[in-house]
């Protein structure tokens, strides 16, 4: 089998795409929070910010930024780390916990190639949900939860070395 053929993409074409699958998101999921996985991420959640709007105040969508690396070549990383590691390199702040409570987010990225870095992504976050979720009395827990979902432009039909949970749109 020889390699996949490589498509070519115009500017137009990727907004159309994103475009095409605001209304999904907005009737499927209602974010009010986007989170963008730098640097791809970036460009997409912006232009889902052009399309969606906050459901409870019709204004734009805040965008926070995550920076992760998986194949970039950081100072201190070995090449053992390169493609097999997920690198933190910016995170949501000193108490992302609460600026995630209650939130109904959507994380961001370009491309789906290994599934990696979405996973370490969604499992920080919510990380950092629970951890801020065991601070409030019990009976607030289940209200305050978190709903994540992903959007990926390009999902790479290959293997997948990470995984998401089933219940994650």
């Amino acid at each position: 089998m020889g390699e996949p053929e490589h498509v070519r993409s115009t500017y137009n074409d990727i907004h159309n795409i994103i475009r095409g699958a605001s209304d999904k998101i907005a009737s499927e999921f209602k974010p009010d929070m986007f989170i963008a996985i730098g640097g791809g991420g970036f460009f997409p959640a912006r232009v889902l910010r052009t399309f969606l709007k906050d459901p409870s105040t019709k204004r734009n969508i805040p965008i926070q930024a995550i920076g992760l690396s998986l194949y970039e070549s950081l100072p201190d990383t070995t090449a053992e780390q390169l493609g097999g590691e997920v690198i933190r390199t910016q995170w949501l702040g000193p108490d992302p916990g609460k600026t995630l409570l209650g939130r109904r987010v959507l994380i961001v990225d370009e491309v789906d190639d290994s599934r990696k870095t979405l996973q370490y992504a969604l499992n920080e976050l919510q990380k950092d949900v629970e951890t801020e979720l065991q601070l409030l009395p019990e009976f607030e827990r289940d209200s305050k939860r978190t709903k994540f979902a992903v959007f990926v432009v390009h999902n790479k039909l290959k293997l997948k070395l990470g995984k998401l949970p089933p219940n994650i749109p």
